[in-house]
């Protein structure tokens, strides 16, 4: 099933997501995951987390590949200035659903990278992250894990967890860069928006 994307103004965008009881089906829980994944690829992503669907529960998918590759082509592509900093460390490509996730550390130099969600389409804007973390979490079997990540995929965990805290990648702004982006994302939430993929907006309520 593809999920229409719930767009920048809904509040369960800024509502701190619960967690997933140990008695939740198993095999409802691997089918929403499998939609989530459905729907981060059919929207072009590389992370999605549950608010994004509408269902404030703790729980992302993420598959950084895209990312990595898109890097590697800039480094051979190009001689301009990047829009990765020059310090960020590298890593390998994770595909993975993360249930009921902890932020253990965020350690590392912080470097920037000019992020996007896809719950607020057309918007990019340069954001910093520390560049190592450690994440316990659940799989979809409900096996617990505790994982160092880093570089990009660390990047998309940070910007997918942070989703379930009820935190907007635009929140890790400045004052002067939110005032800037105040109009568009106002557009945004009242469905003046185009995107590739379906949203849903505040107020229409699950479809």
């Amino acid at each position: 099933m593809i999920y229409p994307i719930v767009a920048f103004g809904d509040p369960v965008l800024k509502t701190p997501a619960k967690d997933i009881s140990v008695d939740v089906d198993a095999k409802e829980l691997k089918q929403l995951i499998a939609d989530m994944f459905d729907t981060m690829y059919h929207a072009r992503g590389v992370g999605l987390a549950a608010p994004q669907i509408g269902r404030s529960v703790r729980l992302f998918v993420i598959d950084s590949a895209p990312m990595l590759d898109d890097e590697d082509e800039d480094e051979e592509e190009t001689t301009e200035a990047p829009s990765v900093a020059e310090n960020a460390p590298q890593d390998q490509p994770v595909k993975r659903a993360f249930i009921n996730p902890v932020m253990v550390s965020e350690t590392g130099e912080e470097w920037g990278f000019e992020e996007g969600c896809l719950s607020i389409p057309g918007v990019r804007e340069m954001v910093y992250r520390p560049a190592n973390i450690v994440l316990r979490y659940e799989d979809e079997n409900r096996v617990v894990h505790e994982e160092a990540f880093s570089g990009m995929t660390a990047r998309v965990i940070q910007h997918e967890y942070d989703h379930l805290e009820g935190i907007l990648f635009t929140d890790h702004l400045s004052g002067f860069k939110k005032q800037l982006l105040k109009g568009k994302l106002t557009r945004i939430s009242k469905g003046d928006v185009k995107a590739d993929y379906r949203l849903r907006f505040a107020g229409q309520g699950r479809r």
